[in-house]
């Protein structure tokens, strides 16, 4: 593409944020420049059209095709228990300490299809607390949460999940979790029965609760600097003291405005605790 067509391709993509948080509410106007112009440039490929106005054209007048944009725009990449450490570190440094609470309140941000929240389930399940957890399980796309909250995945994954299960500490045999059918499988619907499945948008909501364990894994990265900033603002108003907070192992709170309030329970896996 020659420079003045990138430059205008940009200048519409620009216009064309303004008019959806407009329409519709949802601000990206934060997320990373590089990675919207690409999935745009994606979307506008497979749906074989020519131009950002025609594009524009069905995202106005066409609910489902919306919800479709949405769901390409917004990252649902997920695994379940990807980077085990993490969880590995979860279950001996985080999960000891909470268990000495009479209620758990966690808040899963940006769950997207749902692995991440079965991770957590299963975890939670396997040391004792599960029955006195309640999780709050939220995403910007609604198709995403309907996915989480249904718990079906492909069953090609399931190899791989139970490796990373099993290097997560896992003290079962995975398959007790889930029921295979037709080239899918089911998890089993009590690990979800404590589940709270909430649309929250990080970029403009606000906090909703008070949390002891906040997971938001490989989200942020996809951020600018300043919507980093509010997310890590958002999260320190919904920790109580001496909570706990989870990212991706390529996000960090250093440099940021409320890196001196926390300390690191596992600085390989990014396990930070609230100081007071």
């Amino acid at each position: 593409m020659k420079p003045e067509q990138e430059e205008l391709f940009e200048q519409e993509v620009e216009a064309l944020i303004k008019e959806i948080h407009t329409q519709y509410g949802y601000d990206f106007s934060g997320y990373a420049r590089a990675s919207v112009y690409r999935r745009i440039r994606r979307f506008l490929g497979q749906k074989h059209l020519q131009s950002i106005e025609e594009l524009r054209r069905f995202l106005f007048t066409d609910s489902f095709f919306f919800e479709n944009f949405l769901q390409e725009i917004t990252v649902n990449v997920t695994e379940m228990f990807r980077d085990p450490t993490f969880y590995k570190s979860l279950r001996e440094n985080v999960l000891p300490i909470l268990s000495t609470y009479p209620f758990i309140k966690v808040w899963d941000a940006g769950c997207s299809t749902g692995e991440e929240l079965f991770s957590l389930a299963i975890l939670l399940e396997e040391e004792g607390l599960l029955g006195r957890t309640k999780i709050y399980a939220t995403d910007i796309n609604q198709k995403v949460l309907r996915q989480a909250k249904e718990g079906i995945f492909s069953a090609s994954h399931m190899a791989a999940y139970t490796s990373a299960y099993y290097a997560a500490g896992g003290k079962r045999d995975f398959a007790e979790y889930y029921t295979s059918n037709y080239g899918s499988v089911k998890f089993n619907s009590s690990l979800v029965r404590n589940v709270v499945f909430y649309p929250h948008n990080l970029a403009t909501d606000s906090s909703f609760n008070e949390f002891h364990l906040i997971v938001c894994r490989n989200v942020l990265i996809y951020f600018n600097r300043a919507l980093q900033e509010r997310v890590y603002h958002l999260f320190d108003e919904s920790l109580v003291s001496l909570g706990y907070l989870g990212l991706g192992k390529k996000e960090t709170l250093a440099m940021s405005g409320i890196s001196d309030k926390y300390s690191f329970v596992d600085k390989n896996n990014r396990i930070y605790r609230k100081n007071s």
